[in-house]
């Protein structure tokens, strides 16, 4: 895993660790780095297994081995306390590593969660139903071109359809292992919100962000999450999309900043 660091003007700053989805990639957090940068010193990185280089990942394979290697990445920059953002799956790898955060001395600071789950829901699960079956049996170029239905809202796809179709040529150029890609397919659809989780987040400030317009993670899993985490609040935007990081930028940044300016 490569790790970049974004320094914060203000030595004394709070680290903020960024994670994001299924991708896997740094750059998802683009859009977000310069507005936390302000306030923090911003953590991001690419986890292990997705890009064309890779070596492939072991089976079997779990959110906790994703845990595992951001709470070494965090040991080896000797980053002890931290806020913890997460994307779908990012949001998986917080809450796991809530698990792993007294026997390492880390503090986790705060945890915000951007359109994750307790459990997968039917839905969802019939969206990764089909983008596995894109995947291995139509190859990469199906799995990577259909993605746009599942992360962006239909105006947003339309408005930039040209944009997207260069992401998606960028990310063919670097696609990781099919096996790395299912791999991660299959972990994210095993994890589940489970008692030790509730205990480990129970003293954390939690964050839960949601957007209504979410077509792969309808929005009602953020609502659940809210009954199981007790020190949740929840922020539902109206749009954006799966992939709100990107489609509605501002309106996600500003949300994620006043929950600590509260």
């Amino acid at each position: 895993m490569s790790v970049l660091i974004y320094l914060c003007p203000n030595p004394n700053a709070d680290y903020v660790v960024l994670s994001s989805g299924l991708g896997g990639h740094a750059s998802f957090w683009a859009p977000q780095i310069a507005a936390l940068q302000q306030h923090f010193h911003v953590v991001t990185y690419d986890q292990e297994g997705c890009h064309q280089d890779s070596a492939l990942l072991p089976q079997p394979y779990s959110i906790d081995h994703m845990a595992q290697q951001l709470r070494d990445l965090l040991l080896a920059e000797e980053i002890q306390s931290f806020h913890f953002i997460g994307h779908a799956l990012g949001g998986h790898i917080g809450m796991q590593l809530a698990l792993h955060l007294s026997q390492n001395n880390l503090n986790m600071l705060s945890l915000t969660l951007i359109n994750s789950w307790a459990e997968l829901d039917p839905h969802t699960q019939k969206c990764f139903a089909a983008r596995t079956h894109l995947l291995l049996d139509s190859g990469a170029e199906a799995y990577v071109r259909a993605q746009a239905l599942f992360l962006y809202p239909p105006a947003w796809i339309s408005q930039h359809h040209q944009k997207i179709r260069q992401m998606e040529d960028q990310q063919l150029l670097d696609f990781p292992p099919i096996h790395n890609v299912k791999a991660r397919l299959d972990a994210v659809q095993a994890f589940h919100l489970n008692e030790l989780h509730q205990q480990a987040l129970a003293k954390i400030p939690i964050h839960l962000i949601a957007n209504q317009d979410d077509f792969l993670v309808p929005f009602h899993q953020s609502a659940q999450l809210k009954q199981l985490l007790p020190k949740s609040q929840l922020s539902l935007l109206a749009t954006g999309g799966h992939a709100s990081t990107l489609t509605e930028t501002e309106n996600l940044n500003r949300c994620i900043l006043d929950f600590f300016k509260k």
